[in-house]
């Protein structure tokens, strides 16, 4: 069930990695392509990057869509709709930082049990 839980994230990254290479950014995106290999590291602080990233990532989208918006406004041509689609990947990319907080993935990352799970006895 986590891995379900981990695709929007996934083509989230590879969504704003085909931004930046668009953008002629190469740095970030090998940054973009490479986050989702981070999520094979079961760590809390993997979580909580990642989340971070996708909440900058989500913020990139919007200050996008204003720019472009403007861009458009100011040549006279049709903006809205360019606008709709990109909040909407603006709020795809938010909401899968959210999925990070789901049970599933909590327990992946965090290592928080289930109501009635035994905790490890395990240190390591």
């Amino acid at each position: 069930m986590w891995i379900v839980l981990l695709i929007p994230a996934v083509l989230s990254f590879l969504l704003l990695g085909a931004h930046f290479l668009r953008d002629g950014s190469v740095a970030l995106l090998v940054v973009s392509l490479m986050v989702p290999l981070v999520l094979l590291i079961r760590r809390r602080w993997v979580a909580r990057a990642v989340q971070v990233m996708l909440v900058i990532a989500a913020l990139e989208w919007v200050w996008t869509a204003i720019v472009l918006a403007e861009e458009r406004m100011a040549a006279g041509e049709p903006w809205q709709r360019m606008a709709v689609i990109l909040g909407g990947v603006a709020l795809w990319t938010a909401c899968s930082a959210l999925l990070f907080e789901t049970p599933p993935l909590r327990r992946r990352y965090c290592g928080v049990k289930a109501e009635g799970e035994r905790p490890d006895t395990d240190a390591g």
